[in-house]
């Protein structure tokens, strides 16, 4: 994925497939709805014929222009009728305003009763003489609609996310203090390099302030491993994760482990304000992940890390 193509920009593009295959059926239901207006069993009628077209639809229903609710809720199950009635001016999908075409897709938002992202796509309805009468909600929740685009793409650019401001104004108050780990880094350092290179580990995680490790396996990446300073000082933990040979699809390549280790180390000791809390490699994106005691974050690509050097870090330019 390219730099520009960020998070936004792929839920623009899944919300606009989306409106693509509602917005003519949701048209259709308005235009039945228009011809049975403002009777209750006609609306009722008109909606639960709609709902068959909108297989991920969850409700239907028909509010007149101030948002009160003039059909029960249509669903798979029947009608449900304790809506019949209801201000739905409050809620979030009738406080956008529906462009001119009359067809909006809301943002997503927490339903009101079940707590879970969903959203509305709304649909005016309009008389002979194109006056309005009112509006045509279909509510969706997430996890029924459609997914119309592939997987999201974690980027792979250099970012930046700065922490708690609460540790950032009282950084200069505070002094790194030597941890387990430190005091057994060469150790620590060989163990997590035989486990990457060797083990089948593609993501590690050392927590230097608090001398612990988070492990993710090739062969088992749903559960991490947590190991402490004791395990970390033991090269037989070795032992207890079955040789693997090095993943071809890889992006970091075996013999940078190392030096990105290395890199971490250079970063815990550069100062005693501003040093490294924690560290991560994932060898299948690519990526180093630097916490450090001003709980500002960096993500970036692993040569970009390799290439910045000591001096780059140390400076404090990377800070903020």
């Amino acid at each position: 994925m390219s730099p520009s193509t960020t998070l936004a920009e792929s839920v623009t593009k899944q919300r606009e497939a989306l409106a693509n295959l509602l917005r003519e059926p949701l048209a259709l239901a308005a235009q039945a709805c228009s011809r049975a207006w403002p009777s209750r069993a006609g609306l009722n009628a008109a909606l639960m014929h709609a709902l068959s077209t909108m297989p991920a639809c969850k409700y239907l229903y028909a509010l007149d222009t101030r948002a009160i609710q003039l059909s029960d809720n249509i669903s798979r199950e029947g009608l449900i009728e304790t809506d019949y009635g209801r201000d739905r001016s409050d809620r979030p999908y009738m406080r956008e305003a529906v462009p001119n075409q009359g067809f909006l897709l809301t943002q997503a938002y927490i339903s009101l009763r079940a707590k879970r992202p969903s959203l509305t796509a709304v649909q005016i309805v309009r008389d002979d003489d194109g006056q309005v009468l009112g509006f045509v909600g279909a509510d969706f929740d997430l996890r029924d609609l459609p997914i119309t685009g592939k997987l999201y793409d974690e980027p792979t650019y250099w970012r930046q996310i700065k922490g708690d401001p609460a540790i950032r104004g009282a950084v200069f108050h505070q002094t790194r203090v030597d941890s387990q780990m430190d005091l057994n880094l060469d150790t620590v350092l060989g163990v997590m390099a035989e486990l990457m290179t060797d083990h089948g580990i593609f993501h590690g995680k050392l927590h230097f302030s608090s001398s612990r490790a988070t492990l993710w396996l090739v062969d088992d990446p749903y559960r991490y491993r947590l190991l402490d300073i004791d395990a970390l000082t033991d090269p037989d933990t070795c032992l207890i994760y079955p040789h693997h040979d090095y993943p071809a699809d890889a992006v970091v390549p075996r013999d940078k482990i190392r030096p990105v280790l290395d890199g971490l180390r250079a970063l815990r000791f550069m100062d005693e304000t501003f040093y490294l809390r924690a560290g991560s490699l994932n060898i299948f994106n690519g990526m180093v992940g630097l916490t450090f005691s001003c709980d500002g974050s960096h993500y970036l690509p692993w040569d970009e890390f390799l290439s910045k050097g000591y001096d780059f870090w140390a400076s404090g330019k990377a800070l903020g």
